[in-house]
This record gives structure tokens, sequence and C-alpha cells, in this order.
């Protein structure tokens, strides 16, 4: 299983590499979401994937005793996603406004007329 996340980290970086370096903003903005989503795997996959209890411990006990779950690599996830999901709803309003305003999305047309004659 691990095996598996490490092989789909190595393919969503590489993708998300591969559409950042494409001239296209709508590109651009997928590259930025498979590295995102590669690291979300990635932490799940360093937070060890175990299948056990909440971490709850009795009142009677002053250490686990079972093998339990880690909630902290699932919580920073939690908090990526949501944070990613409000990154990603801007810059869809954002490349849209660009291009209603360019009528491209080519990074190359962002270039100002005074940009240009330099």
């Amino acid at each position: 299983m691990e095996l598996l996340l490490v092989m789909l980290i190595g393919v969503l970086y590489a993708a998300g590499v591969y559409f950042i370096l494409r001239r296209s903003m709508v590109r651009l903005l997928l590259g930025i979401m498979l590295l995102g989503n590669g690291t979300n795997i990635l932490i799940f996959l360093l937070g060890n994937i175990t299948k056990g209890k909440p971490p709850i411990i009795d009142a009677d006990l002053k250490v686990f005793a079972d093998i339990y779950a880690d909630p902290i690599p699932q919580a920073l996830i939690l908090t990526a996603i949501v944070i990613s999901f409000g990154l990603t709803s801007f810059a869809i309003v954002l490349l849209k406004r660009v291009y209603a305003l360019i009528g491209s999305d080519d990074l190359d047309d962002l270039n100002t007329p005074e940009e240009e004659d330099i």
C-alpha cells in the first residue's frame, strides 16, 4: 500500500511540475493543485498508515495501551484541503477576470505595451 502511494506521489509531482512549466494560466493552476494534492498524500504517508482506535486515554491509564491512529497528520491534511479549496476558487475567479480583460490565457500576453518595448 505504501509503495503504491509513493508512486502516486511521484506521478502527481511530475505532472504538477510539467503543468507549471507550460505557458497557459489554466495549466499553471492545475499544476499547483496537483502539487498540493501530492503534498497532502505525502503528509498522510509520513504519518504512518495505521488502523487503530481513536487516541483517547482512559482515566486510570497514563499512557496508550493499544495501537491508535495519529490525528495530527489527518488534521494537517484537512486544513490544507480547506486552504487549497479557497486558494483554487480565488485563482479561478482571477483567471476568469484576466481572460475577460486580455482575451487569452497565455502568460506571455500579460505584458503591457511598455514592457514589450524594453
